[in-house]
């Protein structure tokens, strides 16, 4: 059973798909759990990170009521669009593809890629000759997945994955010789433990991330520009950015 978490000064909505109002004073936000930093559960149950108290911050500027749901990545567009959530906050990457089904807000922040292995892996990743035959682990259906596919295809077999800790098991299990993933991620959940390191460099890679929402909802969109717009202004996006990241990640 999902956990619901409620912002200061936000109040949770039992909604179960009915028609929101105009005035959007409820709204539900859609996460992939867990994704470390950027949303996760503490030890205790508690759902956080950067996105979850950004979200929270942002349903106080808007004078929300917010409801937090969890949902698979794989479910994220098809779930929006059938109306079981109003917002995926869940560091969803802007691209041609999938601006074609949902509308997104301006960018809120943008990280690279990064490559992770086991500190016995030795190859130099952008050599194709190199990682002939080699095994690289990505989350499934991200710009991670999309930029493996198309640079290292008939290359390397890619192995994608619903989660980033069920990828860092095979990692670790040598089922997988190296992972591309988000570079916090990365540094989160490989780097955290010992025995792994970053191989090659950063890959910038889109537009950045934005909140996406149905493409006819461009009030709700104008709202949530203006309320993030805010939040990078007044100190309290930085305030929550540095909690998580030792570098500036805004846009």
């Amino acid at each position: 059973m999902k956990r619901l978490i409620v912002a200061a000064g936000c109040a949770l909505a039992m909604m179960t798909g009915s028609v929101q109002a105009a005035d959007w004073k409820d709204i539900r936000i859609a996460f992939d759990v867990p994704y470390e930093p950027f949303e996760y559960k503490t030890p205790d149950g508690e759902l956080t990170g950067f996105e979850v108290e950004l979200a929270e911050a942002m349903c106080e500027e808007l004078k929300a009521k917010c409801e937090f749901v969890i949902q698979s990545w794989d479910g994220m567009i098809p779930g929006l669009l059938a109306r079981k959530f109003d917002l995926i906050m869940s560091s969803m990457s802007i691209t041609p593809e999938r601006a074609e089904r949902v509308l997104f807000s301006e960018p809120y922040y943008n990280t690279p890629g990064g490559w992770f292995a086991r500190n016995d892996f030795n190859t130099d990743v952008t050599d194709k000759a190199a990682m002939k035959g080699k095994v690289v682990g990505v989350q499934r259906g991200t710009t991670m997945d999309t930029y493996v596919t198309e640079e290292l295809s008939g290359v390397v077999t890619v192995k994608r994955y619903t989660t980033a800790d069920d990828m860092v098991l095979d990692l670790e299990g040598q089922r997988l010789d190296v992972v591309f993933v988000d570079y916090p991620v990365g540094e989160q959940t490989v780097m955290s433990k010992e025995g792994f390191k970053e191989v090659g460099t950063p890959v910038k890679l889109g537009e950045g991330v934005g909140v996406a929402m149905r493409k006819r909802d461009k009030d709700l969109a104008g709202k949530v520009n203006a309320a993030l717009k805010k939040l990078k202004n007044d100190g309290t996006y930085d305030a929550i950015m540095k909690k998580y990241f030792t570098y500036d990640i805004k846009m």
